[in-house]
């Protein structure tokens, strides 16, 4: 069966080992089809992204576009829609951050978070749900962090922006419930991202890899219908990494 699913921030870190996970997936599950759009700026990240899943055997879209620009998140909706009709999976993995002392922090940093992590959350989730919903089913993962739960010192704003995706989390339980559209928190700790920068072999041993947060995310999304998974905590066994 044929699966349109829809990858935000593909093109590296936990996106992209999501859509290699999915793209195996169809392997290994008789009758799963995925059919991946593959969504971030960089149009040489997705187009490698997609030679990679198609060579699984998956069907793979790049698309390039930036969600913190309404005009992009427009197109890419449209071309989602218009194509497929229809959508299965959005994954709400774009996210962005900018780290620091409180003091330090500017209003570009500020505006530069909120429009990828809640407005561009916000409005592609929007766009698409009335999809689900009126064909009453679906599923939506959003990858927040669990700084969406706890604060860290030298990241006030990207702490706010995922709790504010928290927020949107719940508010939208309370829509997909009553038309059996399942709703997936995935909130990791500490994964090796480019989001790091450079970091020392001795830090990134204390780090989760991407693969650690796909694989659970793929699994929930293959439970039976009658079933969600609601929430999907992974931190390193060693516990977070502070930023104090």
């Amino acid at each position: 069966m044929q699966h349109i699913i829809l990858i935000t921030g593909a093109g590296k870190g936990i996106g992209r080992a999501i859509a290699i996970a999915f793209a195996r997936a169809g392997r290994n599950n008789p009758g799963f089809e995925p059919h991946l759009v593959l969504c971030s700026r960089s149009r040489e990240d997705l187009d490698l992204l997609a030679l990679e899943c198609r060579a699984e055997g998956a069907s793979a879209e790049p698309f390039p576009c930036d969600l913190g620009s309404m005009d992009d998140l427009r197109k890419l909706v449209s071309f989602v829609l218009d194509r497929y009709g229809t959508i299965d999976c959005l994954v709400n993995n774009a996210g962005v951050g900018r780290f620091g002392p409180l003091t330090g922090m500017t209003e570009e940093d500020f505006d530069y978070t909120m429009a990828t992590n809640l407005k561009g959350t916000f409005f592609l989730t929007q766009a698409l749900f009335p999809v689900m919903e009126k064909k009453r089913s679906g599923h939506i993962f959003f990858i927040t962090s669990v700084a969406a739960e706890k604060a860290f010192a030298h990241s006030s704003v990207y702490c706010m922006s995922k709790f504010g995706q928290r927020g949107l989390v719940e508010t939208m339980r309370l829509y997909a419930r009553p038309c059996n559209v399942r709703i997936t928190d995935v909130m990791p700790g500490a994964v090796h991202t480019p989001m790091w920068g450079e970091v020392t072999d001795e830090f990134r041993a204390l780090m989760m890899m991407p693969e650690d947060i796909a694989g659970p995310v793929v699994q929930a999304y293959l439970q039976p219908g009658r079933t969600t998974v609601e929430e999907i905590v992974l931190r390193p066994t060693g516990g977070d990494i502070q930023d104090t």
